[in-house]
C-alpha cells in the first residue's frame, strides 16, 4: 500500500462522547473520509471496574458504551470501507465479538471481525505471585491487530493493548512494516499517544485554554495522517470545535509519561527525539521520532480488591475555626477503627466574608478497612450523632453514605514467553503473534522504569548545552505565566509535563524554565512531594521538562485518598504557584 493512512480517534475513555464515532466517519464541514477509526476504552482504573462487572455477570467485561457506537454506526463504516480498530474487549474480548455479531446479524450486514487476546494472565496469577489479583493483563502490541487487518477483518477489537497499539497496528498493516522498523514504529506509537484521549489534543483540559476559540460546538476528535516513514499530521475535522496547535499536542504528549523514554511492547520512544511543526491551520507535524528496541519482558496492569471505603465532609464556618476542627475531630477520633484514616481540609475562609460559603472550609475524613461494616454505620453513625453535640454550625455536604469497595493497582512484569498474543480471525481460525524484540546494535543497554526488569537498549539524551540564565530585575509572577503545564496518573505515580508557550521569547524562557524546575523547586512549589522521589527530564525539543512525582497517589488512582485522586489538576496548581521570573521573559 502506498500514501498516507488516516486514523482518527473517536474515545479517549470509557464514557466518552458517544457520538464521536458518527461525528469523525460522517468527517464535518469538509465531509474528508478517514481510513481507520479507532478507539481507547481502557485504563488502570477501568480494568477494575470491567473486573467488578464480571463478578456480577461472567459475560460483560467489556466496555459497553462501544456496543452502542456500533449499533449506530456499523453500517456507515461498512458502506465507507472503514475499518474499526478499538481496545473496548477489556477483559472479554471474545464476549465482545460475539455482542457486535448479533448487532451485524439484527441489521442485515455481515462485517468481518476479528478478536485479539493472550494479554489475560489472570488464570495463572498464582504462579506469578499476584495471588491477591482481581485482573492481571499484560499490555500486548499492535501486531495482532496488524495481522487480522491484513486477513481482511472489518472490525478489530482487543483486550489490554496499549493505548497507542489501536494505531501502531493499523499503521504497521498499511505500510508493511516490520518489528525492525523502529524509527516508523516509534513514529505511529507518538501519534498513537496523542490520539489515544482523544479531544485532549484539540483543546481539552489544555492549560492554554484562554488563547483556543471557546464557542457551543464539541471539541473535534483528533486524526493522524501517518506516513510510511512513521511521520504524521495531527488535525481534526473542519468545522468541529477546538484547535491543533503546537502546544495542544505538546500537552498531550506530555501526559502520562515517564523520564525521557516512553516504553512500549513494539517500541520505545526517545522523547528528547521528537519534533513538532506548525505546518498550517490545525496541523502539526511529527517527525524526527527515534525509535529503541522495546523493553525485554511485558508489563502487566494488576488490580485487587483493597477492601471498603467512605468518607464524611462537614462545613466549619466563621470564626474560630481551628478550634472547631479540633474538637470535631477528637469526638470523631475516638470512635474511629479503620486501618486508615485521612483528614483533609478544603477552602480558605475570608474575614468579613459576603456570602455564608466564602466564610466556610470543608473539612472530610476518609477511612479504608477491609471490614466493610467498619467503614460503613459504625463509621458514620458516630459522625451523624454529633449532629446537635459538637461545634456551633455543625453540617455535613451530603448524607452518609454506605460504604464502598476500593480496588489497588500495581504495576507487574513478565517475560514475553509468559504471554500466547493470539489474534482470532474472521474465518475462525486462530494464530499465535511472535512477540518479536528487535534489537540495534552498537547502543549501551540503559534502564528507564524502577522493577521493570525489562531494559531499553539505547542512549541517554546527552545533557543539554542551555544558554546562561537571564539576569536582571526579575518579578515574583505565577509560573503560569508563559508556562503550560498538563499532569495526570501512572500508577501510584504522578507526571507534570511543563513547557513554555509557543511564540515570541520562546527559546530564551525555556532556557530559563530547563534552568529553573529542579527536584528541590518542585518539592518547594509542591509541599506534598516534599519527601517523595522526585525527577526532572529536560526535553529541550519541546521546549520544557518531564516531572515525575513518585507515590504521589500511594496505591493508585482506585486507592487514593487525595482530593484529586489522579492529579488531573495538579499541573494548574504548580503553574498557579509564584515564582522569580526575569523581566526581560514577560
Amino acid at each position: 500500500m502506498s500514501g498516507v493512512l488516516r486514523i482518527a480517534n473517536c474515545s479517549g475513555f470509557y464514557g466518552d462522547r458517544l457520538s464521536a464515532m458518527r461525528e469523525v466517519l460522517e468527517g464535518g464541514s469538509d465531509g474528508q473520509g478517514v481510513d481507520v477509526v479507532t478507539g481507547d476504552y481502557l485504563a488502570e482504573l477501568t480494568m477494575l471496574i470491567l473486573g467488578r462487572d464480571r463478578m456480577r455477570d461472567a459475560g460483560l467485561g467489556y466496555a459497553r458504551t462501544f456496543v452502542r457506537q456500533a449499533e449506530d454506526c456499523l453500517g456507515l463504516a461498512l458502506e465507507r470501507g472503514v475499518r474499526i480498530v478499538s481496545n473496548a474487549g477489556g477483559l472479554n474480548p471474545a464476549g465482545l465479538a460475539a455482542r457486535l455479531r448479533e448487532v451485524a446479524e439484527a441489521q442485515g450486514l455481515s462485517p468481518r471481525i476479528a478478536w485479539v487476546d493472550g494479554d489475560d494472565l489472570a488464570p495463572q496469577a498464582a504462579s506469578h505471585g499476584w495471588d491477591d489479583a482481581l485482573t492481571a493483563n499484560a499490555y500486548l502490541g499492535g501486531w495482532g491487530i496488524a495481522r487480522a487487518l491484513a486477513a481482511g477483518a472489518d472490525v478489530v477489537v482487543t483486550g489490554r493493548v496499549t493505548d497507542a497499539s489501536v494505531v501502531v497496528g493499523p499503521a504497521a498493516w498499511h505500510h508493511g512494516w516490520t518489528p525492525a522498523d523502529l524509527d516508523a514504529l516509534a513514529g505511529a506509537m507518538v501519534a498513537g499517544h496523542v490520539l489515544e484521549c482523544g479531544t485532549q489534543a484539540t483543546g481539552g483540559n489544555f492549560s492554554g485554554f484562554l488563547d483556543l476559540p471557546r464557542d457551543a460546538r464539541p471539541l473535534g476528535f483528533p486524526l493522524a495522517e501517518v506516513a510510511a516513514d512513521g511521520s504524521a499530521v495531527v488535525t481534526k475535522h473542519a468545522g468541529t470545535g477546538g484547535a491543533v496547535t503546537v502546544d495542544t499536542v505538546t500537552a498531550q504528549l506530555l501526559y502520562e509519561v515517564q523520564s525521557t523514554h516512553y516504553l512500549g511492547p513494539d517500541v520505545s520512544v526517545d522523547l528528547a527525539s521528537v519534533a513538532l511543526d506548525q505546518e498550517g491551520p490545525d496541523r502539526v507535524r511529527i517527525a524526527g521520532v527515534r525509535g529503541l528496541p522495546p523493553p525485554e519482558r511485558l508489563k502487566v496492569c494488576v488490580n485487587a480488591l483493597g477492601g471498603w471505603r467512605n468518607s464524611l465532609e462537614l462545613v466549619l464556618t466563621g470564626l474560630d475555626l481551628e478550634e472547631k476542627e479540633a474538637w470535631v475531630r477528637a469526638q470523631l477520633e475516638s470512635s474511629l477503627r479503620a486501618d486508615s484514616v485521612t483528614w483533609s481540609r478544603s477552602g480558605s475562609p475570608v474575614a468579613d466574608a459576603d456570602t455564608e460559603e466564602a466564610a466556610s472550609l470543608r473539612l472530610r475524613v476518609t477511612v479504608r478497612d477491609p471490614d466493610q461494616e467498619v467503614v460503613g454505620k459504625a463509621f458514620t453513625a458516630p459522625g451523624v450523632e454529633l449532629a446537635l453535640a459538637s461545634y456551633p454550625g455543625f453540617t455535613l455536604t451530603a448524607p452518609p453514605g454506605p460504604a464502598s469497595p476500593y480496588g489497588v493497582y500495581r504495576a507487574a512484569y513478565v517475560d514475553r514467553a509468559a504471554v500466547t498474543h493470539s489474534v482470532h480471525l474472521p474465518d475462525g481460525s486462530v494464530e499465535v503473534v511472535p512477540e518479536e524484540v528487535a534489537q540495534r546494535p552498537s547502543r549501551r543497554v540503559v534502564a528507564d522504569a524502577p522493577g521493570a526488569g525489562g531494559l531499553v537498549t539505547g542512549l541517554r539524551p546527552s545533557s543539554t548545552t542551555r544558554d546562561a540564565p537571564a539576569a536582571g530585575p526579575t518579578h515574583r509572577v505565577p509560573l503560569g505565566t508563559f508556562v503550560h503545564a498538563r499532569s495526570g496518573d501512572k500508577g501510584g505515580d504522578a507526571n507534570v509535563g511543563l513547557w513554555v508557550r509557543s511564540g515570541e521569547k520562546q527559546a530564551e524562557r525555556a532556557a530559563w524554565l530547563l534552568d529553573l524546575v529542579t527536584p528541590d523547586l518542585v518539592r518547594t512549589l509542591l509541599p506534598e512531594a516534599a519527601d517523595l522521589d522526585v525527577e526532572v527530564h529536560p526535553l529541550p525539543n519541546l521546549h520544557g521538562v518531564n516531572v515525575l512525582l513518585r507515590g504521589l497517589l500511594g496505591e493508585g488512582v482506585a486507592a487514593s485518598t487525595r482530593f484529586d485522586p489522579q492529579a488531573k489538576a495538579v499541573g494548574e496548581w504548580i503553574r498557579s504557584r509564584h515564582v522569580e521570573i526575569p523581566e526581560e521573559l514577560l
